[in-house]
């Protein structure tokens, strides 16, 4: 069975999809060994498949690639990043981290930096957090009217409708991890000077809002989970599972896409050769 379908949010289960009980499952493999082989395997079919899409988008093609990572505090956006989307050619990946907003950007629509994330054609994107944090702390800290955050559930599905229309395919995944995990590794932070730096206040603060938080992302995908936009939910509790199977969600995205190096037929091949030896 296929990542794809292994791991599409069941909109009849979405209560089970966000449960503490289903985060450090490890549904298509078990051996931690064999998931750090397979991702070895699976690096240059990803490389050639990038490759390929980019030179599509070089000659014109207009389809590109959104890796959507979302998740609590912890749940390994970050790390996601650095071991999967690391593998591609960084000259044809723009990551968009989705911090706080700036003041630019509470000066726009909330979807405007969603829309600067949005890569060039050919390329692939990964937004860490994204669009959905209007609808998730925004909503949880209560920062603008009820009324305001309940109407961009709608927009949210237009925009990524029109994004999709325009070429990029959109794979959303909900990094799914327990209050428990996400507990130790706040303390890992914490005790590890090297981790210093990402230790943040606010992250304790928000823990307070655990089921707060649970019944927003509830929310999120049952209401933003489209046949053109579907959600995937990952269960994240073992980062080694967490890398294998966000592997496994790109590569059987990209196949699915099947970039194929473009043809010019136009090119007068045997006259550049003799043009090159002359030279």
């Amino acid at each position: 069975m296929k990542m794809r379908t292994r791991l599409r949010l069941d909109p009849g289960a979405v209560s089970a999809a966000v449960s503490e009980e289903t985060a450090d499952a490890t549904p298509g493999i078990k051996s931690s060994a064999k998931a750090a082989a397979d991702l070895a395997r699976l690096a240059p079919r990803l490389d050639e498949l990038q490759a390929r899409l980019y030179a599509e988008g070089h000659v014109g093609a207009d389809r590109r690639l959104v890796v959507l990572l979302q998740g609590m505090d912890a749940s390994g956006k970050d790390g996601a990043i650095k071991h999967v989307i690391g593998v591609f050619n960084p000259s044809g990946v723009r990551v968009t981290a989705f911090g706080t907003p700036t003041k630019e950007e509470l000066a726009h629509d909330f979807l405007w930096r969603a829309d600067k994330g949005i890569p060039p054609a050919g390329w692939i994107g990964a937004f860490n957090r994204s669009h959905y944090e209007d609808v998730l702390a925004v909503r949880v800290h209560d920062l603008v009217p009820r009324e305001v955050w309940e109407q961009r559930y709608g927009l949210i599905n237009e925009w990524e409708a029109l994004q999709v229309a325009n070429g990029v395919t959109l794979l959303k995944v909900f990094l799914h991890i327990s209050c428990a995990e996400q507990g130790r590794r706040l303390l890992a932070r914490i005790n590890d000077p090297r981790k210093h730096w990402k230790v943040n206040p606010g992250d304790l603060r928000d823990r307070r809002l655990w089921e707060d938080y649970r019944a927003a992302y509830a929310a999120m995908l049952e209401r933003c989970h489209t046949d053109v936009a579907p959600w995937y939910v990952l269960p994240a509790d073992h980062k080694w599972y967490r890398d294998w199977a966000l592997a496994q969600l790109i590569a059987e995205t990209l196949e699915e896409l099947d970039p194929q190096w473009p043809v010019r037929p136009y090119l007068d091949l045997d006259a550049l050769r003799k043009e090159l030896e002359e030279s």
